[in-house]
């Protein structure tokens, strides 16, 4: 029992240790182990007592360290130590001001003892056996450092004078005008912020370095390497104000570093990252808006919109053309939810819209907002759901700085001629629109036909239906401009794209629908439908171009084939492929290829220059560096998907905390019990195999079950994938667990990748290969073994108000989850 206890507070025990000797050692214990039971304290003072004890022992380390062991006097009795434990017996004396037990133990537990040593082995075996389980990388956003200089790798001798200690031997590991980091011997006590003086005998040795007294260093980490030597990372204090030394130190790496090869740690650590980035942003389904403050007053400034996203943006626009974001992402709105203490802002927020004279007016409300509200509650959300424009979003909040938008290269200015104009921050003029930014909003589309449904049973008076007034939003004479700024990234398309606006009609099974084209490239098209269309993905419909076709008789533009590639959530905007039999001619192929080639100064490209140069890349950035959501990576293997990584960005979410809960949250990790090899088998491969980069992201849902007072992982979750947004399957599964365990519901968005934005990455592989062709190749097929990338989403509040369960047990779960996630968090 007792030996449980000291187990249990190890680290409590070994922290009140370090305190012994001091004279206030008893109000130190007090206040430690202040939370602690009675019993638990008494024990605790026992073994503080124990080790208290002065004893007679004699030390004899013959046969069991690593060094050399020698004589060693003290109070009249021979001891046998080598210098290590020498060096350990002389400070726990100073520490305890005589020989006791604390002294015995600490001498007998040296890094270089034998028995320690197996020990640390057994340790160390268990660790790479995990290690070797765990085969999902973390991938942390934007955790990349920009180098000022180049490092070059290059070992030489040099000696340390520290406090009263001269002359100590080390070596240096790499090296570089303004730092260092030098191997030490793990005997020498080094902390971060002491200044020591470095002298570089190895260079001294053939060099006139002009430095009697050496160079002064602070340290700035101590990094443990193995059981008997730290890595010391240095930085220069420059005191010296030598500058023959520092042109000699310049020239001599500049002159040795393909010889000694630079340190490429911070560049590989880069690409790695950047390049899991340059998959997931442009992949999500989310849209970023950002809130800028003003005269006191918060406002949506700016938009960064993809195509995955843009259908967002679009529904939130008026038959003028203008966003009415200002409308629903109000002062008031915000004011409120920035209340919430997580970090995180977070509630769902219900619109639908009213077409009256031909204008649209937006009718708004949060979830919190409802609630508050319990009289209009039902009748807001049993009207609004009639509506064919009704939907659902996720809001998400969270601060944002326009620092944020600066993410330089991992590279020196040193490292090329292009890299300093690369690394230059923000111009004045995206400084200038973005100066007021203070949140990111994200917002996620999560509502579904079944959920709509069940709203439309709500009952409500119909004659109240007048005070929805109370969630409508007036039209401003003149609104507020938001700048929308769409995401630069590759084009993966295989033809550039024209913006140009034609009338069309589209004929399935006699229906006709009549709209205009967006843009159009040789061998497909985008066109805005006037009405939904009812046909779906992969349907061949009959197009026909009148207004073209008074310009050419050549070619016969009508009951030209085409198959429906995607639909927007709105069912107005589709995207359509020429529909070729084998290598048989097509009209509107044929038609188009010619229209481009003979007008390519009078048609404008799709992809055309932003209208504020870098200002997609600072909003990207500032988007990298508040990652809210869970990314999920995967990579094919053989005939099916695998989890690959996963992204960690600045805010955790509810399964990230789950994986740190279990230690499974460092540079690898397992996933395999939240979405199981299972579940990526038998749900994920076989609906996104046949799947391109071009199709929208697919669905699907996860139910998790999570037992918190679990040993592990395994024991701990029970959980369920199911395609598509349909959670009624899972019912089952959760009102079993809704007393006792925590329930998470989340929507699982998965795209299919093209090729990797190298472009994005050009300038450090560049580098890399440089110096290590191998690495940069290692690192490039790593990105394109990437297959996959999803965005995880935490739905649960909205699922579980649709599932038949008791409210009060909802919301008793509810405060258990949101106290076990807040004190992790």
């Amino acid at each position: 029992m007792a030996d449980d206890i000291m187990l249990k507070h190890e680290d409590l025990v070994n922290e009140l240790k370090t305190y012994l000797g001091n004279a206030k050692f008893d109000l130190i214990f007090k206040s430690k182990t202040a939370g602690l039971t009675k019993p638990e304290q008494f024990l605790m003072k026992m073994e503080m007592s124990r080790l208290s004890q002065p004893v007679a022992r004699f030390v004899d380390l013959r046969g069991l360290v690593t060094g050399q062991v020698k004589p060693y006097e003290h109070n009249g009795k021979q001891h046998f130590m080598d210098d290590t434990a020498i060096e350990v017996f002389e400070k726990a004396l100073k520490q305890h001001g005589e020989y006791t037990l604390a002294v015995y133990e600490a001498v007998m537990n040296t890094e270089n003892n034998h028995r320690v040593l197996q020990k640390q082995a057994a340790e160390k075996s268990e660790l790479q056996e995990l290690e070797n389980n765990l085969n999902t990388e973390v991938i942390k956003f934007a955790s990349y450092e920009s180098r000022r200089e180049e490092r070059m790798n290059y070992s030489i001798k040099v000696t340390i004078d520290y406090k009263d200690k001269k002359n100590i031997a080390a070596s240096t590991s790499d090296i570089s005008l303004s730092g260092c980091k030098v191997k030490l011997a793990t005997r020498y006590s080094i902390k971060k912020g002491e200044l020591i003086a470095m002298r570089l005998v190895g260079l001294e040795q053939d060099f006139e370095l002009g430095l009697k007294n050496g160079i002064q260093y602070e340290v700035v980490a101590v990094e443990n390497i193995s059981r008997e030597f730290n890595h010391i990372r240095l930085k220069r204090t420059y005191v010296e104000n030598n500058n023959s030394f520092d042109k000699f130190l310049e020239s001599f790496i500049h002159g040795n570093k393909r010889r000694y090869k630079v340190n490429l740690d911070n560049t590989l650590d880069a690409v790695v990252s950047k390049g899991y980035e340059q998959y997931y942003i442009p992949r999500v389904t989310s849209l970023y808006v950002f809130l800028s403050k003003k005269e006191e007053q918060y406002y949506p400034s700016l938009s960064l919109t993809t195509e995955n996203n843009i259908f967002i943006q679009r529904y939130f626009t008026d038959e003028q053309r203008s966003p009415r974001l200002y409308n629903i992402l109000n002062h008031q709105r915000i004011t409120q939810l920035l209340t919430q203490i997580t970090a995180v802002k977070e509630d769902y927020l219900y619109t639908f819209t009213h077409i009256s004279s031909g204008k649209i007016y937006y009718y708004s409300a949060t979830r919190t907002e409802l609630n508050n509200n319990p009289k209009l509650r039902d009748l807001f959300l049993g009207f609004g759901s009639q509506k064919e424009s009704w939907q659902c979003f996720k809001i998400q909040i969270m601060p944002s700085h326009p620092d944020d938008s600066f993410i330089p290269l991992s590279l020196p200015n040193s490292a090329g001629e292009n890299i300093e104009k690369l690394n230059k921050p923000p111009s004045p003029r995206v400084k200038g629109l973005i100066k007021d930014v203070k949140y990111i909003v994200v917002l996620t589309n999560i509502g579904n036909k079944a959920e709509q449904e069940n709203y439309k049973q709500l009952t409500f008076d119909k004659a109240l239906v007048n005070q929805l007034k109370h969630f409508g939003h007036a039209k401003h004479k003149t609104p507020p401009y938001l700048d929308i700024v769409p995401l630069e990234y590759v084009n993966l398309r295989s033809h550039k794209r024209y913006l140009y606006k034609t009338p069309v009609s589209v004929t399935i099974n006699d229906e006709v629908f009549n709209g205009y084209t967006r843009d159009f490239s040789v061998m497909g098209l985008q066109l805005e439908c006037e009405q939904p269309a009812t046909f779906k993905k992969g349907d061949i419909v009959l197009l026909a171009f009148p207004e073209l076709q008074k310009i050419t008789k050549k070619h016969k533009l009508s009951e030209l084939k085409y198959e429906v590639m995607a639909i927007s959530k709105s069912f107005t905007t589709i995207n359509l492929k020429a529909n070729r039999i084998a290598d048989l001619p097509h009209a509107g192929v044929t038609f188009f290829t010619q229209l481009i080639e003979g007008n390519k100064d009078k048609l404008k490209v799709s992809e055309e220059a932003p209208k504020v140069e870098g200002l997609s890349t600072a909003l990207r950035n500032m988007v990298t560096k508040s990652v809210c959501q869970f990314p999920l990576y995967l990579h094919k293997e053989a005939a099916h998907f695998k989890t690959g990584a996963i992204g960690y960005g600045l805010y955790a979410s509810p399964m990230h905390v789950i994986l740190q809960n279990f230690g499974l949250l460092s540079n690898k990790t397992d996933f395999s019990s939240i979405l199981t090899e299972e579940q990526i088998i038998n749900v994920i491969t076989p609906n996104i195999k046949d799947r391109s980069r071009q199709d929208a992201p697919l669905a699907f849902t996860l139910a998790i079950n999570f037992d918190p007072r679990k040993g592990s992982i395994e024991e701990a979750i029970v959980s369920q994938c199911a395609l598509g947004e349909d959670y009624s399957s899972f019912y089952k599964q959760i009102s079993k667990g809704i007393t006792s365990q925590l329930i998470f519901v989340m929507r699982l968005y998965i795209s299919r990748t093209g090729r990797p934005d190298t472009d994005y990455l050009s300038n450090e592989l560049k580098y890399v290969s440089q110096y290590a062709m191998h690495k940069a190749k290692d690192l490039e097929e790593a990105l394109w073994a990437v297959a996959g990338v999803g965005d995880v989403v935490d739905i649960t509040e909205e699922a579980l108000s649709h599932l038949e369960l008791k409210k009060e047990q909802v919301a008793q779960m509810s405060r258990r989850k949101l106290i076990w996630l807040n004190r992790l968090r």
